[in-house]
């Protein structure tokens, strides 16, 4: 099943590509942050972390709760900021500081589970999450790279 994946500022029509197991269908133009699909994903990460956090200790450990809620909240943050560059290469350079920031959230996943904040079932529903996402933003860095639209700030 293709995931529908939105792109800035060019119509595709269903032009299918494959990131290793994850393959996407390129539909339309997206006009506002809130309609990329990578942006959707990250919000929903980091509202179950924040869940969890709400819902166990996890909110006792003010500092892991502290640098998991910023790094789940960075993915999202540095989509929106690079999207609203307007411009290819600042995007990328932001989807790269927001995939670093899913294996940084990753990554504190597991100390969340060493310290028991989560159950097996819930680390790895959130670890699957965090490895889609970043799949989905590190093949949307490499669309973006070979594409020939440079962004809306240099249309003429």
């Amino acid at each position: 099943m293709p995931i529908e994946l939105v792109v800035v500022g060019k119509v595709f029509r269903c032009k299918m590509f494959k990131i290793q197991d994850l393959k996407f269908k390129v539909v339309a133009t997206v006009k506002v942050f809130e309609n990329l699909e990578i942006w959707k994903l990250s919000r929903v990460l980091c509202d179950d972390i924040n869940s969890i956090a709400n819902n166990s200790e996890l909110i006792r450990d003010y500092r892991l709760y502290n640098q998991i809620d910023g790094s789940s909240g960075s993915i999202m943050d540095n989509i929106a900021e690079g999207f609203e560059r307007n411009g290819n290469k600042e995007f990328i350079q932001f989807l790269s500081i927001a995939k670093a920031s899913c294996e940084e959230t990753r990554s504190q996943l597991y100390r969340i589970f060493d310290r028991k904040y989560v159950t097996e079932i819930e680390f790895n529903k959130l670890k699957k999450q965090t490895i889609i996402s970043s799949k989905m933003i590190g093949g949307f860095k490499t669309y973006l790279k070979n594409s020939d639209f440079q962004g809306s700030k240099y249309k003429s």
